[in-house]
């Protein structure tokens, strides 16, 4: 029989941290961010990190594992994921992944398999000489032509994932999220019980709105400045929504209160694509949450949950 795992998804600002910790002291369980970006060490106020007050003595996991300047791929997320998960297992607990990114959770969840593709030294020289001449320009118009979808994730001034992913196009002739597709092993080993949060969409934006606010009041900009002085601009971590949305205030090309708005819109906007691909990627069992209610909505989850856990 295969183990069980549970996975509490759906957008930011809706409630999930605080169900969770209420989950584990119930269902004696362990957590696993499953937020790409709480990965990184100093990103705390941006990421809506836990702080340790919050977890309530629960052991939380893949939280302050890396450094800003670092690189985090999703095949590093579900390798490290699978042996938390595996070691939490082994101590009798139940492990509970909590977080908003949805193709990082997806790849635990269906084993993606993560072949390596190899580099291919020559094509990669060859480019770094076109943009040592003609700049980065052209080469990621390319990308923008071959892989549109790869190109929305990445930086024009990240040279070097521009090139890995034309490397990768012209080596398989495939984008990336069609490589993904192929490798997904449908059959997961583990029984997942997948539980949902939504809110009505006008409160949770007031909810999301509410949040940057505290967040620029717990001293948001000045985390995302001390990140920047470390010259960490064009890192992956620098592109997290609550980071990417200062850079340009900080040179000037606009003022905090455009930031700010870019910020609570950009947020707006991801929460809407966060719902979106867990109502279409992933079966979970979905419940509406209201802030008057939550506590007794919490209980509703938690006993039905009780029923899900029960071996079939």
């Amino acid at each position: 029989m295969k183990p069980k795992v549970v996975a509490i998804v759906g957008p930011t600002a809706v409630g999930k941290t605080k169900l969770s910790i209420e989950m584990a002291k119930k269902f004696n369980g362990e957590i696993i961010s499953g937020d790409s970006m709480q990965v990184y060490k100093g990103m705390d106020i941006g990421t809506a990190k836990i702080t340790k007050e919050e977890t309530e003595g629960i052991p939380h996991y893949m939280i302050n594992i890396k450094e800003p300047k670092d690189s985090f791929t999703v095949a590093d997320f579900k390798s490290l994921v699978t042996q938390y998960i595996d070691e939490i297992l082994a101590r009798n607990k139940l492990p509970i992944i909590v977080g908003g990114s949805g193709l990082y959770i997806q790849s635990v969840m269906y084993d993606y398999q993560f072949a390596e593709i190899k580099r291919d030294e020559q094509f990669t020289k060859d480019l770094e000489d076109k943009i040592a001449n003609h700049g980065i320009q052209p080469l990621y118009e390319k990308l923008q032509q071959v892989d549109p979808e790869q190109a929305k994730k990445i930086h024009p001034n990240n040279h070097r994932r521009v090139i890995r992913a034309l490397e990768v196009y012209e080596q398989t002739g495939l984008t990336m999220d069609e490589i993904i597709k192929r490798k997904m092993n449908k059959k997961s080993p583990y029984d997942w019980v997948l539980i949902g949060l939504e809110m009505e969409r006008k409160l949770l934006y007031e909810r999301i709105n509410y949040r940057v606010d505290l967040m620029l009041h717990n001293a948001l900009e000045e985390e995302v400045f001390h990140l920047y002085q470390q010259g960490l601009e064009n890192t992956q971590a620098m592109r997290a929504i609550g980071y990417k949305e200062f850079i340009p205030y900080f040179k000037g090309e606009y003022d905090l209160n455009r930031a700010i708005e870019l910020l609570k819109r950009n947020s707006r906007r991801y929460a809407k694509r966060q719902y979106t691909w867990f109502r279409n990627k992933m079966n979970v069992n979905w419940y509406s949450i209201t802030p008057e209610e939550t506590k007794q909505q919490f209980q509703i989850i938690l006993k039905d949950l009780a029923g899900l856990l029960k071996d079939t």
